[in-house]
């Protein structure tokens, strides 16, 4: 190894092991900073060094080989977030680097408003999305493609299952086991409400992946005659997911703040009115973003114009918004090294003026 590769490990490690000390590992959402990482994650540095709770270091630990999809997982979710809000007062702003101690999305992660119910949904359905196309890619020996598809199909019809359908089962099941948290090992009566929120919330964003399954065929015959046609299933692409998730959002529900057998809305004029999987639930109102909140750490609409008027807390913006950019390996670097030897430079990140 060169001198100038051991120089780039050697900063490479010295930031995770910043990072590692600007806030605990245990904390919910943590592994959503694997998001913003172009680096991506060395093997070298292992499971251990990441920042993942307990449970999922245990896992990672015993599913190495997975380290790569939960990346792109995080990656997927937060990319999309940042897309999918980008011309509204809520942007999805992402911190540019861990200065300051706390999850990735701040204040949001926690807050029990629309935005926690889209951040979750999201998160859970891009583990999901990356997971499932490693497993169909041959990636992974514990999965590969959806075996139960392999036979069957119509003879009348003229077609029958085959190619390599996505299974997506094996990639709900992994998010499920990564970033679900039971409510009997939360503490207090809000803590509980609001795990049993997230926890449907990031359901509702697997099952958004499931949903949104689609059917691909290709033709067999003499001179292109489709006389016969090979079929499997496939995972629509994740910016559709995130349009499908960012409705629910938007038609999503109130429930209420005390949680007996299992969420109930918060109009009682509405109960009797079922809640379905795929609906994004929230117990708080969103503040308005456009102002800024020290307090709980929302800056307001810097560098672009907000319409006050405009209905929702995510209406968007009356003016035309440029679209905020990711942190990127060397943001984080440059903010932690700021940081760390108490220089005046700040990280890169936010929203564009």
């Amino acid at each position: 190894m060169d001198r100038a590769a051991l120089l780039g490990l050697s900063r490479l490690c010295a930031l995770w092991a910043a990072l590692l000390a600007l806030f605990p590992c245990g904390a919910q959402g943590n592994w959503m900073w694997l998001g913003i990482a172009s680096f991506g994650v060395p093997e070298k540095l292992g499971c251990a060094n990441l920042p993942l709770n307990s449970r999922q270091k245990e896992l990672c630990k015993r599913k190495p080989y997975l380290l790569p999809s939960i990346r792109e997982g995080a990656r997927l979710g937060v990319q999309e977030c940042r897309s999918q809000f980008r011309h509204e007062r809520w942007d999805c702003r992402v911190a540019a680097a861990p200065a300051a101690a706390g999850p990735l999305f701040g204040y949001e992660l926690s807050s029990g408003t629309k935005e926690t119910a889209f951040i979750y949904a999201v998160m859970a359905a891009g583990l999901v999305h990356a997971v499932t196309r490693s497993c169909s890619a041959g990636n992974m020996t514990e999965c590969s493609c959806d075996t139960a598809l392999q036979n069957g199909g119509s003879a009348s019809e003229g077609w029958h299952w085959g190619g390599c359908s996505d299974d997506v089962q094996y990639g709900m099941w992994f998010s499920r086991k990564f970033l679900d948290v039971p409510i009997r090992n939360t503490t207090g009566k809000e803590s509980k409400v609001l795990s049993a929120m997230n926890l449907h919330n990031s359901e509702a964003g697997r099952q958004a992946v499931a949903k949104l399954m689609s059917v691909d065929c290709r033709c067999h015959g003499v001179s292109g005659s489709c006389a016969v046609k090979t079929c499997w299933k496939t995972m629509s692409s994740f910016e559709k997911i995130g349009h499908f998730l960012k409705d629910k959002y938007e038609h999503s529900i109130q429930v209420s703040d005390k949680i007996k057998r299992k969420m109930r809305r918060r109009d009682k004029d509405q109960r009797k009115v079922p809640i379905r999987k795929e609906d994004l639930l929230y117990i708080h109102k969103s503040p308005n973003y456009c102002v800024e909140d020290k307090k709980i750490g929302i800056p307001g609409t810097q560098g672009r114009e907000c319409n006050r008027t405009s209905e929702g807390a995510g209406a968007a913006t009356s003016s035309a918004v440029a679209e905020a950019t990711t942190p990127t390996w060397s943001d984080t670097w440059r903010g932690a090294s700021a940081s760390s030897s108490g220089a005046a430079t700040s990280a890169a990140g936010g929203v564009k003026a």
